[in-house]
């Protein structure tokens, strides 16, 4: 006697997807899986980009397969957009062989990599070719270039309230993480934020990081670090008043999406400061953080324009 077999839909994409996904770890055969506009993306792809982050992000490692694969899929998607974007403006993707070094080395220094030989050894050994992860940091660095080049012109800092901050006030410092997510149609923000602090709550913060984050910092689990007061907007500052150490804030509005703010710890400055130094300090890094939401707002609007097909 036969007797039927029901599967709940959720197991059964689950069950399917992990068959898939162990077929991607074991398979020999290297196949298309997407194409972003005229560019392939194939299942070598896709296996480097998660041994990849699989080292530079541990939380990685504690991700379910599907998330791996969207997390991973997500992520070399981003990395294609930009070095097409890129090939718009330069002939190829190419850095000065020792300012790239000197890039690498401090990048992996964590990795006790203190050599160019050290490096390649150790990509190597995680069957990972070293020449992937230059073209990587290269496409970043000359991201970076492409963003300062368009809108430095555009950052706007005064000055003058840097300078008064700097005598008048008490250097308190934050230790921060973030998530920056936006709205894909139909999405509502109160929904979105009650998943987010679902999975916040169940998995931790730096699960939600890597499943939710469209920042560049969700590699890194979505540590800002100590960042002083005096360098945080008054708007984003208020939203951060009455959050304790270990919380984080409701959803902020920030240009190219929103903004939800864990605060690790909170420290209070006591050793007496270089005014000039911490000025100059202070205004890179307030440079560095409008820059960082120009980026995120110029590649969501050119993703718009990107034909991203699954094969």
């Amino acid at each position: 006697m036969m007797h039927k077999i029901y599967f709940k839909k959720g197991f059964l994409i689950f069950f399917i997807f992990s068959i898939f996904f162990s077929n991607l770890l074991t398979a020999k055969e290297n196949k298309i899986l997407f194409k972003v506009n005229n560019e392939i993306i194939t299942s070598l792809d896709l296996l480097n980009e998660i041994n990849y982050l699989k080292i530079v992000n541990k939380e990685f490692n504690n991700t379910d397969n599907i998330t791996s694969y969207e997390i991973a899929k997500n992520s070399i998607i981003r990395e294609k957009i930009k070095q097409i974007e890129i090939l718009k403006y330069i002939d190829e993707i190419k850095i000065d062989e020792k300012v790239l070094n000197d890039i690498i080395l401090n990048n992996f220094n964590y990795l006790n990599i203190k050599s160019m030989t050290d490096f390649h050894q150790f990509f190597l050994t995680q069957n990972i070719e070293p020449s992937l992860i230059k073209q990587k940091i290269s496409i970043e660095i000359i991201w970076n270039q492409l963003i300062f080049s368009k809108f430095n012109n555009k950052v706007k800092i005064n000055i003058d309230e840097i300078k008064n901050k700097l005598i008048n006030e008490k250097q308190n410092e934050l230790f921060l993480s973030e998530i920056l997510f936006d709205l894909k149609e139909g999405e509502k923000l109160d929904e979105k934020f009650k998943l987010i602090k679902k999975t916040i709550n169940e998995k931790g913060f730096a699960q939600a990081v890597l499943i939710y984050s469209i920042s560049d910092t969700a590699k890194n689990n979505g540590q800002l670090g100590w960042i002083k007061e005096t360098l945080i907007n008054k708007n984003i500052l208020k939203n951060l008043i009455n959050v304790n150490s270990g919380d984080f804030s409701e959803p902020i509005v920030v240009p190219g999406g929103f903004l939800i703010l864990k605060i690790g710890d909170k420290r209070i400055i006591k050793e007496k400061i270089n005014l000039e130094k911490e000025f100059d300090k202070i205004l890179k890094e307030k440079r560095n953080q409008q820059l960082n939401q120009l980026s995120n707002i110029y590649f969501n609007k050119i993703k718009k324009d990107f034909s991203i097909n699954e094969l």
